[in-house]
C-alpha cells in the first residue's frame, strides 16, 4: 500500500489495518459467532469463523462423551470468541462457554420473568448441589431440595427437572435455585384444585399419615385435614393414639374449610349420636349417680357419667370436713364413686357434681347424736389466740372459746394450761349445721358450774345481794356458788374487802358462806361477785339514813346510834 509524504490518519488506520489483519477481527472477542466445522481430527474439530486462522475445539465440550459429539464437517456451531489469535497463531474459541452465555441470557429473561427453568443435578457441594441449567451452573441449597429434609437425594440425580431461580448474578457468575419452591407451588395448586371439590358436611374416607399431642392429620387423597383430639369422640381422649393408629382408614366428616390458609378441620364423633341430647331429663338435680372417675385436676375430679358425658366435682364439693386438700387425696383416677347432680347446663355441656351430697351431712349427724348439754371428749387438734379445736366423732371439730376453758383465770392463761395432743372433756354449747359450727364449753364441766342454759345465772341481776358458798380458796380470790345448785362465780382478791387486811384469801374457808353484790357477767354469762362493792353500798345506805360523813362519826357509831333507835 502506497503511503502519501504527510500520512494523514486514515492512512495511520489504513496501515494498522494491513499490518495487524482486519480491524473487525478484534471485535470479535468476547462475543459469540457463528463457524463452520472444516475438520474432525485428533480430538477436537476445527472452526472457522472468518478470522485468519481457524480455532480447535475438543470434541467433548460439543457432548458428553468424544464417541457421541454429534458433529460432521460443514455443520454450523456457535462458539465463543476468547482470543482472535494465540501463540501458535490459531483462534482461541470455547463451545462450553457459548452454551454457557446463551444459558444467561435465556436464564436471565426468564428469571425476570418469574419462570421456571429446567436442570439436572450432578453434583454434590458444601450446604447443597450444583445443577446444570443448560450451559450454565448454580448451586441448589439443601434446604430448597424438598419441602421435608430428604436424606438421599440419589434418585434425583442427572433427572431433568424443573427449578426456580431465586437469586442470579451475571457479574459473579452466581445463580441460586429451589425445587422446593416448584413443589410448593404445585401442592398449592393440587391443593386448590381438591379443595373445589370438597364441602362442608361432607362424609369422606381418609388415611392417617400423622399423630400429634392435640389430634391426626388425615391425607383425603392429595391433601390433608387436621382431626383435632376433641373432635375424635364425646367421651374423654387423653391422646389420639387410645383411638387411631398411622395408616388407618377413617370415615369423617368436613366441619371446616378455610379456602385462604387452605385448613380443612374434620371430625368423627359428628357421624355419632350426641350423647348431650335430653341430658337434663336424664340426670335431674338432686339425683344420685355412679360414675367413674376419669381425670384429676387441681380444682376438682371429672366423673364420666356414661360414655361421653362427664361432669365436674369441685374441690369444695368434695368433702364435709378436708377442707384445702388436693382432690387427688380424696379420690383416685378409674375409681367408681356416687356423686349427686347439682347443675346441669345444656347448652355450655357443663354438669356439676358433688361428691360430698352422697354421703351424710356429719354436722347434722353429729346435731342428732349430740345435742346441746351432751357431754363430749376428744383430742386438742389446734391453739389459736382465741380458742381450742378439739376433734370430735364424725370427723368434725368443735371450738372452745377460751372464755369457756375454766373459771376464775383469764382467757389467756386458760389457753396456756392445753397443748395440741391433749385429750380433753367438754360441753356442747350450741350446733350450727349451716354454719358448719360447734360450740363447746370445758368450764361448764367444773365442780359447781352452772348448767349449760344457765337458768341461775339468768334469775340474778346487776347490784343485787346473795349468800355464796365458798367452793375453792386460790391465790386470785375464791371461787364461789349461790345457794346449794345455783350459779358459780369468782371473787377477786382486790373484791374481798375494802381494806388491805380484808383482801387475804387466806381468812375465808371452804364452806364459809358470805355475803356478796353481783357487779357483772362475763361472756358466757357467768356472774362476778364483789365483797367489797357490798361493804361500800351498805356504808353509802347507812350513810344517807341516820348521819354524816362529814360530821367525823365513823361508820361504827353510825351503825350504833341506828341499832340504838331501833330498839327505842
Amino acid at each position: 500500500m502506497a503511503t502519501a509524504a504527510n500520512p494523514t490518519r486514515d492512512d495511520f488506520e489504513a496501515l494498522l489495518n494491513e499490518q495487524l489483519g482486519n480491524a473487525d477481527d478484534g471485535g470479535f472477542e468476547g462475543r459469540v459467532v457463528k463457524g463452520t466445522v472444516t475438520a474432525i481430527e485428533g480430538g477436537a474439530a476445527l472452526v472457522d469463523v472468518g478470522l485468519k486462522s481457524e480455532g480447535r475445539i475438543p470434541l467433548k465440550e460439543f457432548a458428553r462423551g468424544e464417541d457421541d459429539h454429534g458433529l460432521s464437517v460443514g455443520d454450523e456451531v456457535e462458539v465463543f470468541v476468547d482470543r482472535v489469535e494465540n501463540a501458535d497463531g490459531e483462534a482461541m474459541l470455547s463451545r462450553d462457554r457459548a452454551r454457557r452465555e446463551a444459558a444467561w441470557d435465556k436464564l436471565e429473561s426468564e428469571f425476570g420473568e418469574g419462570k421456571r427453568v429446567e436442570g439436572r443435578i450432578f453434583g454434590r457441594v458444601k450446604g447443597g448441589f450444583t445443577v446444570d441449567l443448560d450451559g450454565a451452573v448454580a448451586f441448589l441449597p439443601g434446604s430448597q431440595v424438598d419441602i421435608r429434609p430428604v436424606r438421599d437425594v440419589t434418585p434425583l440425580m442427572d433427572m431433568p427437572q424443573p427449578f426456580q431461580i431465586l437469586k442470579m448474578d451475571r457479574r459473579r457468575g452466581n445463580i441460586v435455585v429451589s425445587r422446593r419452591a416448584v413443589l410448593e407451588e404445585t401442592r398449592a395448586e393440587q391443593r386448590s384444585e381438591l379443595i373445589d371439590q370438597l364441602a362442608e358436611n361432607q362424609v369422606i374416607d381418609g388415611v392417617v399419615k400423622n399423630i400429634t399431642d392435640y389430634g391426626a392429620f388425615v391425607d383425603l387423597g392429595g391433601i390433608d385435614g387436621l382431626l383435632h383430639v376433641t373432635d375424635m369422640s364425646y367421651k374423654r381422649v387423653n391422646h389420639p393414639s387410645e383411638m387411631i393408629e398411622i395408616g388407618q382408614t377413617l370415615t369423617v366428616q368436613i366441619i371446616r374449610i378455610n379456602s385462604d390458609t387452605q385448613r380443612i378441620s374434620l371430625g368423627m364423633k359428628q357421624l355419632e349420636s350426641d350423647p348431650w341430647d335430653g341430658v337434663s331429663a336424664k340426670y335431674p338435680v338432686g339425683a344420685k349417680f355412679t360414675g367413674t372417675v376419669t381425670n384429676i385436676t387441681e380444682y376438682g375430679a371429672f366423673v364420666e357419667l356414661e360414655p361421653g358425658i362427664e361432669g365436674l366435682v369441685h374441690v369444695s364439693e368434695m368433702s364435709w370436713t378436708k377442707k384445702n386438700v388436693h382432690p387427688g387425696k380424696i379420690v383416685s383416677t378409674s375409681q367408681e364413686v356416687e356423686v349427686v347432680i347439682l347443675e346441669v347446663d345444656s347448652d355450655k355441656r357443663r354438669i356439676s357434681l358433688g361428691l360430698k351430697q352422697a354421703q351424710g351431712n356429719p354436722w347434722d349427724d353429729f346435731a342428732d347424736k349430740f345435742p346441746v348439754g351432751s357431754k363430749v371428749s376428744g383430742e386438742v387438734k389446734n391453739a389459736t389466740e382465741f380458742g381450742l379445736f378439739i376433734g370430735l366423732e364424725g370427723d368434725v371439730d368443735g371450738m372452745v372459746h377460751m372464755s369457756d376453758i375454766a373459771w376464775g383465770i383469764s382467757g389467756e392463761d386458760a389457753l396456756a394450761l392445753h397443748r395440741k395432743g391433749e385429750q380433753v372433756e367438754a360441753v356442747v354449747l350450741d350446733v350450727d349445721v349451716e354454719k358448719e359450727r360447734i360450740s363447746l364449753g370445758m368450764k361448764q364441766l367444773e365442780k359447781g358450774a352452772p348448767s349449760a342454759e344457765g337458768a341461775d345465772a339468768s334469775s340474778m341481776r346487776r347490784g343485787q345481794t346473795v349468800t355464796v358458798t365458798v367452793l375453792e380458796v386460790r391465790d386470785g380470790g375464791l371461787e364461789v356458788q349461790v345457794g346449794e345448785d345455783g350459779a358459780t362465780g369468782f371473787i377477786k382478791r382486790s373484791d374481798l374487802g375494802r381494806d388491805r387486811d380484808e383482801q387475804r384469801p387466806d381468812r375465808f374457808q371452804t364452806g364459809q358462806k358470805v355475803d356478796a353484790l353481783v357487779t357483772g357477767f362475763d361472756r358466757s354469762k357467768k356472774p362476778n361477785f364483789s365483797i367489797k362493792a357490798l361493804q361500800i353500798s351498805e356504808e353509802k345506805q347507812a350513810v344517807e339514813q341516820y348521819g354524816s360523813s362529814d360530821s367525823g362519826a365513823s361508820l361504827g357509831d353510825i351503825l350504833g346510834e341506828a341499832l340504838k333507835k331501833s330498839e327505842d
